[in-house]
C-alpha cells in the first residue's frame, strides 16, 4: 500500500487549468521527484497536498487516510511536512526556537499552563529543548542553537527549514526547490543531507527540483509535468531519456 496516493487531482484559476488529473503513488521511504519547466504546476501540487489549496476535483489520501481539502494544520499534523522555495524561517527567533516551534506541534501544553508556569510547562520545555538540540546535532548547527536564524548563511538556512520540518514528525517531506540559490559545493552537500535524512528518518521525501544533478543523483522515481498535466512518470533514467521529458523540460 502506497504511503501517498493522490488520484485525478485538479484545479483552476480563472479558467485556467492549472493541475489537471494529477495523479501518483509513493512508497513508504521512497525519494520522488517532481520536476518541469516553469509554471507547469508543481508548487501548485504542493499546495493542495498541504491544504493550501482545495481541489475542485480527485482526492488524497495519506496512509490510508483521506486528507483532501482539510486545513494546513490538519494535513500537517496528520504527517505531511513541507519546505519552500524561498525560505520562511521565523527569521527573529533563534536557531533552536525555529526547531522548537515544529515540537510544539506534538508536544503542547495548554495556554493556561504556559501563563501559569506549572510543572507540565518546564517538563515539555526541557524535553524539546533537548530533542530540538538532538535534531540540531544531525544538520551540523547545535553550535548556533542560539544564533539568531536570520543571522545564519544561506545553507545552513536551508538546512534549518529542513530540521524544523522534521521537528513535526512527519510521515511525508515535500520540499520545493531546495538546492535554489545554491552553489556546486551547497548543492553537494545538501545532497547528502538529504540521503541522510531519508535514511536516518526512514524518511518519504517528495521534492521539486530544477537541477538535474541533484535530480538524477538522488531521485528513485519522477513525474514530470507540462501545462499542469503529467508528461511522463517512472523509474529517473527512463524518464530522464525520455525525448519528450528532453523536449519540454529543456524547450527544445
Amino acid at each position: 500500500m502506497a504511503l501517498l496516493e493522490v488520484k485525478n487531482l485538479s484545479i483552476s484559476f480563472g479558467g485556467l487549468r492549472a493541475v489537471d488529473d494529477f495523479h501518483v503513488e509513493i512508497e513508504k521511504g521512497c525519494l520522488y521527484g517532481l520536476i518541469g519547466p516553469n509554471g507547469a504546476g508543481k508548487t501548485t501540487v504542493f499546495n493542495l497536498l498541504t491544504g493550501v489549496y482545495k481541489p475542485s476535483e480527485g482526492f488524497i489520501t495519506l496512509d490510508e487516510k483521506n486528507i483532501t481539502g482539510k486545513k494546513t494544520i490538519d494535513i500537517n499534523r496528520a504527517g505531511i511536512a513541507r519546505t519552500f522555495q524561498n525560505i520562511r524561517l521565523f527569521r527573529d527567533l533563534s536557531v533552536i526556537d525555529n526547531v522548537k516551534v515544529g515540537l510544539h506541534n506534538h508536544n503542547g501544553y495548554s495556554t493556561l499552563t504556559g501563563i501559569l508556569r506549572l510543572p507540565k510547562y518546564y517538563r515539555v520545555e526541557r524535553e524539546m529543548t533537548e530533542e530540538a538540540m538532538e535534531l540540531l546535532k544531525v544538520f551540523g548547527l547545535d553550535g548556533e542553537a542560539e544564533t539568531l536564524a536570520a543571522n545564519l548563511p544561506y545553507g545552513k538556512q536551508r538546512k534549518l527549514e529542513i530540521a524544523r520540518a522534521l521537528a513535526t514528525k512527519p510521515k511525508l517531506l515535500l520540499l520545493d526547490e531546495p538546492a535554489a540559490g545554491m552553489n556546486p559545493n551547497e548543492t553537494q552537500e545538501l545532497m547528502d543531507t538529504i540521503r541522510f535524512v531519508r535514511e536516518h528518518f526512514e524518511q518519504t521525501i517528495l521534492l521539486i527540483e530544477h537541477d538535474m544533478r541533484l535530480v538524477s543523483g538522488i531521485c528513485e522515481k519522477l513525474t514530470v509535468l507540462n501545462f499542469g498535466r503529467i508528461l511522463c512518470q517512472g523509474e529517473t533514467g527512463e524518464v530522464l531519456n525520455n525525448p519528450e521529458v528532453i523536449k519540454a523540460y529543456l524547450g527544445e
